[in-house]
């Protein structure tokens, strides 16, 4: 398809959580606990669910697994929220392209592009931009976003690159992981004339980057308390809940070395205490979940549960789920 084809739709704006995968304790994938997480957020209040992402831990699924677990997904929602996932694994860009065209086919609203997957870390921006465009033209007309994923390593998608691509028409998601203020304003302000949305995953810049106008935030945190997440993203320019938005802003800055620890199975953990038939059992190799960690986090849910309290947020509670 030429790169001009015209634009697709846009992602809704708020809370767009990266999913977690729940396995059983044999190491295959708990399809029943997979159903209600996916019901905890949409009950959360999320926009969107982002499937087989670096949290569902897509590289320690298989081809059909991702496939499966996707299309799991999108019938479990059944159309209440749009559906993002992962669908490039590196490999040839003709590879690629098939796959995305593959897992679009699940029913997705877009196919998330890793960037650190299309070209390598010694080669150019011009390289990437050559693939991306090649990948562009062999997917028709898919929908795309952009994760700036961490592994195999972490590839910033520069303003230049953006304001190359986004006359496409076809991106429309990107999951940034910066960490820098000013870049991701001026990130916005690039897909400004587009149906494009910036979710931010770093929290620490969460107000600021709504405020610069970003759609939305796709952050770990969520994979615990979507609630205060959710309440960030519909009350970050209340003037008269200054003094709450900062507070709920700290508790995310003081608690984001602890939940990105043995993550996710601290996320898995957490969601147990909430009441989530959901095994800890992990298949990436992240650390161990000690009791020291466990005690922290148990202080950091009632921290979070009181922090509800007084702000009048009503918690999802997982069990209400549960036949």
């Amino acid at each position: 398809m030429p790169s001009s084809s015209p634009s697709v739709g846009s992602l809704p704006r708020g809370f767009i959580p990266v999913m977690l995968t729940p396995f059983q304790e044999t190491g295959a994938v708990d399809y029943p606990a997979l159903a209600q997480l996916i019901d905890f957020y949409i009950e959360a209040g999320a926009a969107g669910l982002f499937a087989n992402c670096l949290s569902s831990e897509m590289y320690e699924l298989t081809e059909q697994e991702r496939l499966d677990v996707t299309q799991f997904v999108v019938d479990q929602v059944a159309g209440r929220v749009p559906v993002v996932a992962t669908g490039t694994f590196g490999g040839p860009i003709e590879q690629q392209a098939d796959f995305v065209k593959r897992i679009y086919q699940t029913g997705i609203q877009a196919v998330i592009v890793i960037t650190g997957l299309i070209a390598n870390e010694d080669e150019s921006d011009a390289v990437f931009l050559e693939r991306m465009h090649q990948l562009i033209n062999l997917t028709n007309e898919v929908p795309l976003g952009f994760y700036e994923c961490p592994v195999p390593y972490k590839r910033l998608i520069s303003t230049a690159i953006l304001n190359d691509l986004l006359p496409t028409g076809r991106l429309i998601y990107h999951k940034d992981t910066c960490l820098d203020a000013a870049e991701v304003a001026r990130r916005i302000a690039a897909g400004a004339n587009y149906q494009f949305g910036l979710y931010d995953a770093y929290m620490v810049n969460a107000i600021s980057s709504l405020r610069e106008g970003a759609a939305g935030l796709s952050c770990i945190q969520g994979n615990e308390f979507p609630e205060l997440v959710v309440w960030l993203c519909n009350n970050f320019n209340n003037t008269e809940r200054q003094a709450d938005i900062d507070r709920v802003q700290q508790f995310f800055v003081d608690c984001m070395d602890l939940v990105h620890t043995a993550y996710p199975t601290i996320a898995k953990y957490t969601l147990q205490k909430r009441g989530l038939p959901i095994s800890l059992y992990t298949r990436r190799d992240v650390g161990l979940l000690t009791p020291e960690l466990q005690n922290a986090m148990d202080a950091l849910i009632e921290t979070a549960n009181q922090l509800q309290l007084e702000l009048g947020i009503e918690p999802v509670l997982a069990g209400k789920l549960i036949e």
